[in-house]
């Protein structure tokens, strides 16, 4: 007796390259329209409406993809620390793998300050919005929480990577490194210096890597 299985299943695994192709640039023009809203108006004002008008889909297929507001915002940030709307994890990349490859401590700690700056051109002022606004919005304040523990990962794995390439300042714990780390990274920190103060990234670049040397690695 035919069941239809067999139909099901077809109908169930077809794909269709030219739909999902259209659903990748759907949902990067609404992240990129919502990147512009939380900038521009904050976290608060910005409603999943006027995200949806401005990247020219129904607010239905905005909630569709994201549920909140603050999924959306966290979705705007992965993209922005990345670069892509790839799923590969940070420390799965190629900078990474180049960095890991670094026998020279200074050459790894060079190598994440470079990805740092890049990352937080394009992150730090969506992030900063995700922090400021943690305090009166339960939602984000979750997304807050996992921006902080991701930054500690990152901050734990530099720390780890020059422990493998030289010893810490005498003193100096590997959780008290973890730590100091954490805070340089601090994307407020990275606004306040490239905004406030008018530092170029590079300037920033140079001022993350001396003071981790400083701070961290013995004196030559």
């Amino acid at each position: 007796m035919d069941t239809g299985g067999t139909d099901s299943a077809a109908v169930r695994s077809y794909r269709s390259p030219r739909r999902e192709a259209h659903a990748r640039q759907t949902r990067a023009r609404i992240i990129a329209a919502a990147a512009r809203r939380f900038l521009v108006h904050g976290y608060s004002a910005t409603t999943m409406r006027a995200v949806a008008a401005d990247a020219g889909v129904a607010l239905p297929t905005v909630e569709l993809a994201f549920r909140t507001k603050a999924r959306l915002l966290k979705a705007v940030i992965d993209v922005a620390i990345a670069g892509d709307g790839e799923h590969t994890a940070m420390l799965d990349r190629q900078w990474a793998a180049q960095a890991e490859s670094t026998a020279d401590p200074a050459g790894f700690l060079e190598a994440f300050s470079r990805q740092l700056t890049t990352s937080a051109g394009r992150a730090a002022g969506l992030t900063a919005v995700a922090l400021e606004s943690a305090p009166v919005d339960q939602d984000i304040a979750a997304i807050a929480v996992q921006l902080k523990s991701q930054r500690q990962v990152m901050a734990a794995w530099l720390v780890d990577g020059l422990l493998v390439r030289t010893a810490m300042r005498d003193g100096t714990s590997r959780g008290e490194a973890v730590d100091i780390v954490w805070m340089l990274m601090d994307p407020v920190i990275f606004c306040r210096l490239t905004e406030d103060r008018h530092w170029s990234p590079d300037q920033f670049r140079r001022w993350f890597t001396d003071a981790v040397t400083r701070l961290l690695l013995p004196s030559p």
